[in-house]
C-alpha cells in the first residue's frame, strides 16, 4: 500500500509542502491535507481585503482546485499522537476523525497573541482572517454612518477615532489602508464635512516597523503622519472599554474602534504535542526533522528552524520562511522513503515589503532600500509573483486597476452583530 503523507495546515508552509509533494512524490504516496477551510489564504493582501481594494476572494485560493492529487479534509487538528502516527481532528460540524500516517508535516501556522490587558478579548477586533477583515470593513463604514447621524460632538468625536495596536507589518498595514479607506468614505457623507478624524498607532517599541533598518522605518513613520495617523511609540493600551481605552501613559482616549494586530503565537496544537519547544515553537534540526521522530517534519510559524545563517538564532516567523520550509520539508519527506537526498534549511532574507496604501510603500528587495513609487511597483510586483495561479493573479491586478479609475464600494456586507437575522426578526 502506498505510504500516507499527512501535511497538518493550508498556510504558506503547509500549501508549500502539499504542492511540492504532489509534484515530487509521482504518485507513489497518498497525500492529504488537513486544514480548517477549503482555501489558501494569502494573508499579505488581507489589509486591503478591510479597506475595500480587494474583493475578498481575491486572497482567497481553492485548495482542491490548487493542489490536483491531493486529498483536503476539512477539519481542526486537536491532538498529535507522534508514537501512535495519529492526528485526530474535528470537522466543521465537530465531528471527530483520526487521521494515520507515515510520514508528517506539521504546518498548523500561528494564532493572534493576546496579551493580559484588561478588556482587549471583549472589545478589540483581532485581524487574523477574512472574516475579520470584513468584520472590520463593516465596522469602519457603520462607525463613519453612525458619526454622521449623531448630533452629539462627544459621540461623533470617539466614533471617528480608530485605535491599531502594534507597530509591526500588520498592524502598520492596517493603519495605513484604514485611514485612506476612511477618508474615502467621508466623501459620502456632507454632514462630516470638516470633521476631524483620528487613527492612532500604539506600539510599546522604539519605532514603527521594528523588524526592518531604521531607514525604511523612517519612511513607514513618515507616510503614517504625512497621512494624519499619529503615532505613540513606548506606548500600548493598559485597559480596553466599550467606549474607550486608557493608555499606558495614563491618557484615557473615547473611541468605539480598537484593532488588535500585537504579534502571533505558535499553534496551541505544538504545545499539546509534549515535546520539546524554543519560544513556543517545536524544535526541529537543520532538515526541519523533529528529534527523536524521523517520520515527523514541521515547518513555519510552528517550528523552531535554526538559522544556519545566524548562528544560535532561529529563523523568523515570516511568510518567506514558511513559504521556502514547506518546500524543503516536503523535499526531505520525499528523500525519507530514497528518492533524492535530504537538504539542510539555508536561507538568506531577501528584503522585506510593507504596503502603505495609495502610491506608498516601504522595500528593500535584494537590501537596496526604496520607497514611494519605485517601492509600490516592486511589493505588487512580489504579491503577483506570489500568488498561486494566473486567475488570482489577473483578479487582484483588475481589482487595483478599478480601485484607481473607479474607487471603491462604500458598501458593508452586513455582519456586525445588529445586523444578524435574530435581530432583523425581532425588529418587525
Amino acid at each position: 500500500m502506498a505510504p500516507h503523507i499527512v501535511v497538518v495546515g493550508g498556510g504558506f508552509a503547509g500549501f508549500r509542502a502539499a504542492r511540492r509533494l504532489a509534484r515530487t512524490s509521482r504518485g507513489r504516496a497518498r497525500i492529504t491535507l488537513l486544514n480548517p477551510t477549503d482555501y489558501f489564504l494569502y494573508l499579505p493582501l488581507l489589509p486591503e481585503v478591510a479597506a475595500g481594494v480587494l474583493e475578498p476572494r481575491r486572497v482567497a485560493v481553492s485548495l482542491p482546485a490548487a493542489l490536483p492529487g491531493v486529498r483536503v479534509v476539512l477539519g481542526e487538528a486537536v491532538h498529535v499522537d507522534p508514537d501512535r502516527r495519529e492526528v485526530r481532528h474535528h470537522d466543521p460540524e465537530g465531528r471527530a476523525g483520526v487521521l494515520r500516517y507515515d510520514r508528517l508535516v506539521l504546518a498548523a501556522g500561528s494564532v493572534n497573541k493576546l496579551l493580559p490587558v484588561p478588556g482587549i478579548a471583549e472589545h478589540a477586533h483581532g485581524f487574523r482572517g477574512i472574516p475579520e477583515a470584513l468584520y472590520l470593513r463593516d465596522h469602519l463604514i457603520r462607525q463613519v454612518e453612525l458619526a454622521a447621524a449623531t448630533d452629539d460632538p462627544a459621540e461623533r468625536a470617539a466614533r471617528l477615532t480608530f485605535v491599531v495596536v502594534g507597530a509591526g507589518y500588520t498592524g502598520t498595514e492596517v493603519a495605513a489602508h484604514g485611514r485612506l479607506a476612511v477618508r474615502e468614505l467621508l466623501r459620502h457623507q456632507p454632514a462630516l464635512d470638516g470633521a476631524q478624524v483620528r487613527w492612532l498607532l500604539l506600539d510599546t517599541a522604539p519605532r514603527v516597523l521594528p523588524e526592518l533598518s531604521p531607514r525604511l522605518s523612517r519612511t513607514a513613520d513618515r507616510v503614517l503622519r504625512d497621512r494624519g495617523v499619529e503615532v505613540l511609540t513606548g506606548c500600548t493600551v493598559a485597559e480596553a472599554l466599550d467606549d474607550r481605552v486608557r493608555l499606558t501613559d495614563g491618557r484615557v482616549l473615547p473611541t468605539r474602534t480598537l484593532v488588535w494586530c500585537v504579534g502571533v503565537r505558535p499553534d496551541p496544537l505544538v504545545e499539546d504535542l509534549g515535546l520539546r519547544t524554543e519560544q513556543g515553537r517545536l524544535v526541529v534540526d537543520e532538515y526541519l526533522t523533529v528529534p527523536g521522530y524521523p517520520d515527523l517534519f514541521a515547518c513555519g510559524d510552528a517550528a523552531a528552524v535554526p538559522d544556519l545563517t545566524r548562528p544560535g538564532r532561529l529563523t523568523p516567523m515570516t511568510a518567506q520562511h514558511a513559504v521556502r520550509q514547506g518546500a524543503l520539508a516536503a523535499h526531505n519527506v520525499v528523500a525519507s522513503f530514497g528518492i533524492g537526498r535530504r537538504r539542510r534549511y539555508k536561507h538568506n532574507d531577501l528584503g522585506f515589503l510593507v504596503d502603505l496604501g495609495g502610491p506608498d510603500a516601504a522595500a528593500n528587495p535584494l537590501r537596496i532600500p526604496l520607497s514611494g513609487v519605485p517601492a509600490k511597483a516592486v511589493t505588487r510586483a512580489y504579491h503577483l509573483i506570489s500568488l498561486p495561479g494566473n486567475r488570482a493573479r489577473a483578479r487582484v491586478a483588475a481589482d487595483w486597476l478599478l480601485d484607481v479609475v473607479a474607487g471603491r464600494p462604500a458598501t458593508g456586507f452586513g455582519l456586525l452583530p445588529d445586523t444578524s437575522l435574530k435581530a432583523a426578526i425581532n425588529a418587525r
